[in-house]
């Protein structure tokens, strides 16, 4: 698993391209802003910075974990179960992924992506997935993809995960897209949740049924390799929470 965030210093626009074609991968961004807005909090990780370019925080890959299912099931609301209708409990959650890619110093947006999102129910249970604990084959809840807009958006209607033993609170994410060269490419990671509104939303039904989770950000050994740079900045809304992520490629 790369980890982007061990590096540690800041690589010239030269060095980045050059790590770029030694992989033969796509480089996963996030928050394009101004150079201006560039924080000290970033210090640790990698960024690009000249002159003339966006001060772009690169972000970790993580790992896809055991539950990726290529469901190919295209939809924006993913929390009904399309085998039977059934839609799962929770608080619901509005998630707008915004994705660009660099191009000319500037963050261009990212059009005709393929973006897939998936994660557990509030009892930290997957779809169509055989576990030690469960059997949920042939079940498709809270899986789908979405392919980004004209602004390089993806919106997804889902619910606040719930927890499972031995992980923190997270949603994974999938972009597959196609450089200039036609070469596929692919970049997997996972979104966070702020301990505190955790806390909050596990107080409630249906998450409080499953009692007192075990494992929160700081003890998660995948949060620790980069987990800081995908917390998500929640909105309380009348129905729930929205948050708006930003994500960059650098591609050829």
């Amino acid at each position: 698993m790369k980890n982007n965030h061990q590096l540690g210093r800041i690589l010239t626009r030269r060095e980045v391209l050059a790590l770029f074609r030694a992989t033969g991968t796509a480089i996963l961004v996030v928050g394009c802003t101004p150079k201006k807005s560039f924080s000290t909090q970033a210090q640790s990780n990698v960024a690009i910075q000249t002159s003339s370019t966006p001060a772009c925080v690169v972000s970790p890959e993580q790992t896809e974990g055991p539950y990726f299912i290529d469901e190919k099931l295209k939809r924006s609301d993913i929390r009904s179960d399309p085998a039977d209708g059934s839609v799962k409990e929770g608080v619901p959650l509005q998630l707008t992924l915004h994705l660009s890619f660099l191009e000319s110093n500037a963050c261009i947006p990212l059009v005709g992506a393929i973006v897939d999102v998936w994660h557990c129910d509030a009892l930290g249970v997957y779809s169509d997935v055989t576990d030690r604990n469960f059997n949920t084959v042939g079940k498709k809840f809270l899986r789908g993809y979405q392919l980004t807009d004209a602004k390089g958006n993806v919106q997804f209607t889902t619910i606040y995960p719930g927890w499972y033993q031995g992980r923190t609170v997270h949603i994974h994410f999938k972009v597959r897209t196609n450089g200039r060269s036609g070469q596929s490419h692919e970049f997997t990671s996972q979104l966070y949740f702020d301990d505190a509104v955790s806390d909050r939303v596990y107080s409630q039904a249906p998450y409080a049924s499953k009692g007192q989770r075990s494992l929160k950000n700081t003890d998660d050994r995948i949060f620790a390799g980069g987990g800081e740079q995908m917390l998500l900045k929640l909105t309380k809304n009348a129905q729930g929470y929205a948050a708006t992520f930003d994500v960059g490629l650098q591609m050829t």
